[in-house]
């Protein structure tokens, strides 16, 4: 064989073996969903098998539930070392590194809807501020693909909250932090305790409402069989997923994967909020339907009066580090160009 012909084997070779090392490339993500929840087998069985397809079967991904690998707050040291290849998980879980992850994983009552979440995150500066804040605390660690939100979680109610002034007095379960402060500022009175516990709570009179999930989420774990006051749509929370990506791992991409590796992302959550927004309207439907349950949609009125309150929060929050107050002043921006606040 001439050295030419050799020379032109071994580059016909090299290229076979990128293209199999290619198609070997498999991401392990830890998740913030249970396996059993409808986000974590829906894009583990629906959006797996299409990264597959829009790679040509270079990329695919291991999904593994909350807490399977590392601690749910341990994600990012995970992604650093190597154990995990990214996170797909709540920002809000890292909000005790600084309060700027709470304000960036979960600006409660900031937003009327999940389509103003994705678009901040997406369009809005939020990724921006997100990867700014992870490469502020874990410098040159992750890469963050994207963050997006899936769901507008209801209300759980015993009591008929109307408005604001129905919020005085109420207890109701909270997660410490952010959340707690805004209910409080409202009136109420938080209560921290496990989601598992909330169903007896309210049976036994401890809480009278609950800051849960999305409404079809808050119907199966039979919350409305107690509380038959629901607030939909919500008033307060959207938590924000990010997708990170250890750096390494991102720059080792070629710019056609890590473009695929976005898209899927954000088609993705795209494809879960409809789905999961289709759900909690066919049930509140049913429940309307029944006579059983008292859906409550607070008027924009009141939305707006509760936003108010929230900003109050939101401003103590932000004083706590520089970097909460630049992702308050990201949600600012973009809130002020949509005519959320003036």
């Amino acid at each position: 064989m001439t050295l030419k012909r050799l020379a032109a084997a071994v580059a016909l070779t090299a290229g076979a073996m990128s293209g199999m090392a290619q198609a070997e490339t498999v991401l392990k993500l830890q998740t913030s969903t249970q396996s059993g929840a409808f986000e974590y087998t829906y894009i583990a069985e629906e959006w797996g098998e299409r990264l597959k397809a829009m790679s040509g079967g270079e990329l695919s991904i291991e999904f593994f539930p909350i807490n399977a690998i590392v601690d749910r707050k341990e994600t990012p040291e995970a992604v650093m070392a190597g154990v995990l290849s990214g996170d797909l998980t709540a920002v809000s879980y890292f909000a005790g590194r600084d309060p700027a992850f709470a304000i960036l994983g979960d600006l409660i009552a900031g937003y009327d809807s999940v389509d103003q979440v994705q678009t901040f995150c997406r369009h809005g500066g939020g990724r921006d501020a997100l990867q700014a804040l992870w490469d502020a605390t874990l410098p040159d660690a992750v890469h963050v693909v994207g963050c997006a939100a899936s769901a507008k979680e209801a209300l759980v109610a015993k009591a008929e909250i109307n408005g604001v002034a129905d919020l005085e007095g109420i207890k109701i379960r909270s997660p410490s932090g952010l959340a707690a402060t805004v209910f409080q500022k409202a009136g109420a009175a938080p209560v921290s305790m496990s989601l598992s516990d909330v169903f007896t709570a309210l049976e036994k009179g401890v809480i009278d409402a609950a800051d849960a999930s999305a409404y079809i989420n808050n119907s199966t774990s039979g919350f409305h069989q107690i509380a038959k006051n629901p607030l939909y749509p919500g008033i307060h929370s959207m938590a924000v997923r990010q997708f990170t990506i250890n750096k390494g791992v991102w720059e080792s991409l070629t710019p056609a994967q890590q473009s695929t590796l976005e898209i899927w992302f954000y088609a993705t959550y795209d494809d879960v909020r409809r789905q999961l927004d289709l759900q909690d309207r066919a049930q509140v439907s049913k429940d309307v339907a029944s006579g059983e349950i008292n859906v409550i949609d607070w008027p924009q009125e009141e939305r707006d009066k509760f936003r108010a309150i929230a900003v109050e929060a939101w401003e103590e929050t932000a004083d706590k580090s520089p970097a909460a107050r630049a992702a308050l002043e990201a949600h600012y921006t973009y809130m002020r160009t949509i005519g959320l606040l003036k």
